[in-house]
């Protein structure tokens, strides 16, 4: 039994399948792949034991115990802990806290233990791996690393699994990554987002939308008379419109334009009417709808209506910003009020019913690389290629022998899968099932038995890692990025008790507690499997557009939600944190970010009703001359609108058409021009 204590902190390492030597520290002088500073970590040697014989005069010692600290109980324990799974070969490791007041020497401890320092993940400069195989022949890191022998191999069969007693090979990352763009210090909010959203989509926008406008008018055999044709300048000040209604946000659309001066914003009213922002609303296309193929004809596309928008967005995405070494691969959710076939019903989840998307994150900054949209249950051709594995190929389509490192959520992560990227130069981590097809029989459930926290087990086969471990409760996981025999402690901070009797084991009396121990694969699974969330709540903090039952609407604006949150993170990573010029505040936040991109697409464009106050003006002499005049609007009367201004109510058919408004037969007409 070997321990180690610097100062307070004391932990007991347990391993019970082979005596613990001396000399078990890692020769590297970095910590695992992105481990906090504040981890505290071990690297375990695994031996496989000579004879049962050994292992139980081993055991018997152990239970003496060192000074005669360790009881009957605690022997009967480590012996339970020291066997084998049956038939499995594989190690235990037990690791628990201890806080007896045996002492030990400096130079002990620091053979015992190490405290890792932090290693950013998105370090290009370092030239150190992560493991050390500077002993290692150029031909045996390369027979380590390939797994083409193992390609054959079927993951099923007793002896695909092994002992976790080999050297893993982890080839450094040194690809460039970051935002790749050639703007100057001068750039402002506006010109980030064009990286991602460019000026062509708007004018795609006003092309579509005025095409399905007369489209609709053609199908109904009527004209919309409150209908005219949009442009460029109109549809950016619409989009500015939509961003800030998810900063100033009302219960009903109409309340921005209310005569209520509490309720009723200037901006929105000097823009444009609330009639013009419903027509564009309702008129809004990004496609063209009269050659949409129908379901079951050929070259169908479910996304056909949104399918210029991704193939625009997707090229930018991944242009303006060179993939870190982690990634995270996750899945988000889009709230939706429409009907739409693929939406996916998830009872035990917050977000019940929605739109899925799964997303390539930076694990650091949360920017988003690519987002695939499920779009329903595979073809015939493609059910045997299962749906987790072709959304993680086709996400990582491109960083191929790069050596990034992925973090994945269960419904990916299988043995086939890891086995396909480690060919393809990619590393990965993430928990799974242990039902699933090539997870080693012996570290299921029914051969496991009842673990106790921090207790795990492992199998191994080249770089591919297979654990189970009890934390808050059974997790198993896979990996191909982390050794076999690591394991960390991560501190917290924690209120005392007042009696320093009640006080656990594992806390000191500042109340600094030490978490339940993890092995390595976990904790790089914790600290890198955060890039979506990170996306997640930078996007759900604002949103864009309002709720309709269109779904690829909430696409649409999902997706310029998503180009909003990487063009600040584009910004912020590029100035290092420096605001813009012309800002005059401590902190530019994304809210500063959202507020003045928004002013930048509206600009000082004024639309009918900015022109329709102009207009009185200007022609307030004489209206008649100006071809102002007093006709017949409609069938159907309506509110006078001078009569209105005055607080009165009265309704008729006439009215001026350049104004566009009703106006009654009496004197409305020349008061209203005046």
């Amino acid at each position: 039994m070997a321990t180690a204590r610097k100062g307070r902190e004391l932990f007991t390492i347990l391993e019970t399948s082979a005596d613990t030597e001396s000399t078990t520290v890692c020769d590297s002088q970095e910590s695992p792949l992105n481990l906090s500073a504040d981890v505290k970590w071990f690297e375990i040697p695994y031996r496989k034991p000579d004879s049962d014989e050994e292992d139980e005069v081993r055991e018997e010692e152990d239970g003496e115990g060192e000074n005669g600290f360790t009881s009957t109980a605690a022997a009967a324990e480590t012996a339970d802990a020291a066997s084998f799974i049956a038939g499995g070969g594989c190690n235990i490791i037990l690791v628990t806290g201890s806080s007896n007041g045996i002492t030990h020497d400096e130079e002990e401890y620091a053979e015992d233990c190490y405290y890792s320092t932090s290693t950013n993940c998105s370090d290009t400069t370092s030239n150190d791996s992560d493991i050390d195989f500077s002993d290692l022949e150029e031909e045996e890191r390369r027979s380590f690393f390939s797994f083409e022998d193992d390609s054959d191999d079927d993951c099923t069969s007793p002896d695909f699994w092994g002992e976790p007693d080999q050297v893993i090979s982890i080839e450094q990352f040194s690809a460039v990554s970051g935002p790749q763009h050639s703007l100057g210090d001068d750039a402002d909010t506006r010109d980030y987002f064009r990286i991602l959203f460019p000026d062509s989509l708007f004018e795609h926008m006003v092309e579509q939308t005025n095409k399905y406008a007369l489209y609709r008018q053609r199908r109904s055999g009527k004209s919309d008379p409150h209908w005219h044709p949009t442009d460029v300048r109109e549809i950016k000040a619409f989009v500015g419109l939509n961003i800030l209604m998810g900063i100033n946000q009302l219960p009903d659309t109409g309340m921005y334009w209310a005569s209520d001066i509490f309720i009723g914003n200037a901006g929105f009213k000097k823009t444009m009417t609330a009639r013009r922002f419903e027509k564009l609303t309702q008129y809004l296309q990004l496609c063209d709808r009269e050659s949409e193929p129908v379901r079951g004809e050929r070259g169908y596309d479910a996304l056909f209506k949104i399918r210029p928008l991704l193939d625009v967005v997707e090229n930018t995405m991944w242009d303006a910003y060179t993939p870190n070494r982690c990634l995270t691969i996750d899945k988000c959710a889009i709230v939706m009020k429409g009907r739409f076939s693929p939406t996916l019903y998830m009872p035990p989840k917050p977000l019940r019913k929605g739109l899925t998307v799964w997303m390539l994150c930076d694990s650091r900054t949360g920017y988003c690389h690519r987002a695939k949209i499920y779009v329903g249950k595979p073809s015939e051709d493609e059910e045997a290629a299962s749906l987790g594995s072709r959304v993680v190929t086709s996400l990582v389509r491109g960083l191929e022998g790069q050596y990034h490192h992925l973090f994945m959520d269960s419904f990916f992560t299988t043995v086939p899968l890891l086995q396909r990227l480690l060919r393809d130069g990619l590393y990965a981590c993430g928990p799974t099932q242990p039902e699933r097809k090539g997870y080693p029989e012996v570290l299921r459930a029914g051969n496991v038995g009842k673990l106790t926290q921090g207790e795990f087990y492992q199998c191994q086969r080249g770089n591919l890692v297979a654990t189970v471990t009890r934390d808050v409760k059974v997790v198993s996981c896979l990996s191909t990025n982390s050794a076999p025999g690591i394991v960390g402690i991560s501190p917290g901070w924690q209120q005392g008790e007042t009696d320093g009797e009640s006080e656990g084991d594992s806390m000191n009396c500042s109340g600094l507690s030490f978490g339940v121990p993890r092995p390595l694969p976990l904790l790089l699974y914790q600290e890198n499997m955060k890039g979506v969330e990170l996306c997640d709540q930078l996007r759900e903090c604002y949103q864009v557009g309002r709720p309709c039952k269109k779904w690829w609407r909430y696409f649409l604006w999902f997706y310029v939600n998503l180009c909003i949150v990487n063009a600040y993170i584009i910004l912020r990573e590029s100035r290092g944190g420096a605001p813009p010029a012309g800002f005059s505040g401590k902190q530019f936040t994304q809210r500063h970010f959202r507020v003045r991109l928004a002013q930048q697409l509206i600009g000082d464009y004024q639309g009918a009703r900015g022109m329709e106050r102009a207009a009185r003006k200007r022609h307030a002499d004489s209206p008649i001359e100006y071809g102002h005049r007093l006709e017949r609007m409609s069938e159907r009367s309506r509110r006078c609108r001078n009569c209105t201004n005055k607080g009165l109510r009265h309704e008729s058919v006439f009215g001026c058409k350049i104004c566009n408004v009703h106006l009654c037969r009496g004197g409305c007409f020349s008061e209203f021009h005046k």
